[in-house]
């Protein structure tokens, strides 16, 4: 179960005791932290229970907070048509994993460190390096800037970031690291705050 590598991330990030949370949940401290360890599988229904409590920390920690609230506004993107190396190294240079993949002014997909990995290993010709459009993967979901921060928490347990979006155009990206600082209240912006 996916959730189950969440848990602990989210609860730290929460900053929630486990004995809190096994409260919650209504089982015991030492089942909670051999669940987080994976030394137990706990039933599904348990993991829902989990889950929903977080899910309701979380909004509790979030009120009135939207994705351009949590965003990191410099989004970096490489062109589809660039060399997997010269993705490689921007990507080394800023210090990202993941990146946003653009031709002719449209997002087209996404490369990670993984994608860049596995395609490299693969042989290939010298006369044709491997590029960008070779390695993609599927396209970071985009939301509008007055997109819930709670939405976002949901849709970031399924992929590494979100595109933030205004009339169509990017301004921001969130991923898990961004929401986690967010829900910790470092270097957000509350509601009325300027953007």
């Amino acid at each position: 179960m996916d959730s189950l590598q969440e848990i602990r991330k989210r609860r730290r990030a929460l900053g929630l005791p486990l004995a809190t949370l096994a409260r919650a949940v209504g089982r015991s401290d030492a089942t909670l932290s051999r669940i987080e360890r994976g030394q137990i599988r706990p039933s599904y229904e348990l993991v829902q229970r989990i889950v929903r409590y977080l899910d309701e920390q979380e909004g509790a920690l979030m009120p009135g907070l939207l994705a351009r609230d949590v965003m990191t506004r410099t989004v970096r993107t490489i062109d589809g048509g660039a060399s997997l190396t010269q993705a490689a190294v921007q990507m080394e240079q800023h210090g990202i994993s993941q990146i946003p993949v653009v031709e002719n002014g449209q997002v087209t997909g996404s490369l990670s460190e993984a994608a860049v990995l596995k395609t490299l290993a693969r042989p290939h010709r010298p006369a044709s390096p491997p590029r960008v459009r070779d390695a993609q993967e599927n396209a970071y979901p985009q939301v509008d800037r007055d997109f819930p921060v709670e939405l976002l928490a949901a849709l970031l347990a399924r992929v590494p970031a979100v595109l933030v979006t205004h009339r169509g155009q990017i301004e921001g990206i969130v991923t898990k690291t961004d929401l986690i600082r967010g829900l910790r209240g470092s270097t957000i912006r509350r509601p009325g705050s300027p953007p």
